[in-house]
């Protein structure tokens, strides 16, 4: 009975991470607790990192012609000074905290763009300091907790890009993010054998999880499809503070 639970929530949490790799990354931050019922959190972001890289290099075939040029060159270096930061406090700054963190500034961003009369999608030029602080931010919380998703949508979301070009962005972004995070993971020792073993095995569902989220992204209405985003970020949000408050 528990192998049978293990591997349902193995199998959920792997589906979770091809969607978010189809184009819908705020998905992706389900993954990690939805595993870590089964298993310890520390175990649930080692299997789930290679299955993460793979998904990824679906994901950027899926949308190698559409990405902001501009946002990637911001957010991916300072990124990778986050995951370095991560690294180098890996063992002394506990996961609530961070999660706490991402989720009330998540939460309170979410909240911002739902009580907003006027459409939020204005197109703006990305700012480059604005971009390095949520950048940073993003690559640190990505290493902790896989949890990069809000501080990301916080500097990404304003920006007013199209559906495809927002799927596309985030996509490379994140590809990037945890290709910077497998030697460090290593380091940890958090890619044991055990741990690529089941990897690979949920490799399968992960990969279909891909396009299907890629499919969902191009038949939802462009508003519907950012509505659902800010509800998603909202949701993961608060269940972060929950879990930071017990």
């Amino acid at each position: 009975m528990e192998d049978v639970i293990f591997w349902a929530a193995a199998v959920i949490a792997a589906i979770l991470v091809g969607l978010s790799k189809g184009g819908l990354p705020v998905v992706g931050m389900l993954s990690v607790p939805v595993f870590s019922l089964v298993v310890s959190p520390v175990a649930a972001a080692g299997i789930l990192l290679p299955i993460y890289v793979l998904s990824d290099m679906f994901g950027l075939y899926a949308y190698r012609h559409s990405y902001d040029r501009r946002v990637l060159a911001i957010l991916i270096p300072a990124a990778a000074f986050g995951i370095a930061v991560g690294w180098a406090t890996a063992s002394r700054v506990p996961d609530w905290v961070v999660g706490g963190l991402v989720g009330l500034i998540g939460a309170a961003f979410a909240i911002n763009l739902l009580l907003r009369r006027a459409p939020a999608v204005v197109t703006k030029n990305p700012e480059v300091a604005p971009g390095v602080f949520w950048g940073i931010l993003t690559g640190f919380t990505s290493f902790v907790s896989h949890a990069g998703a809000p501080p990301y949508q916080v500097y990404v979301l304003p920006l007013g890009l199209d559906k495809l070009t927002f799927a596309g962005t985030s996509t490379i972004t994140f590809a990037a993010v945890n290709a910077m995070k497998l030697v460090p993971y290593y380091a940890l020792g958090q890619l044991s054998a055990r741990n690529l073993h089941v990897a690979a095995i949920l490799a399968l569902p992960a990969v279909a999880a891909v396009w299907l989220g890629v499919w969902l992204v191009r038949i939802i209405p462009q508003k519907a499809f950012f509505t659902a985003v800010t509800w998603a970020l909202l949701a993961i949000s608060i269940e972060l503070v929950r879990k930071a408050i017990m």
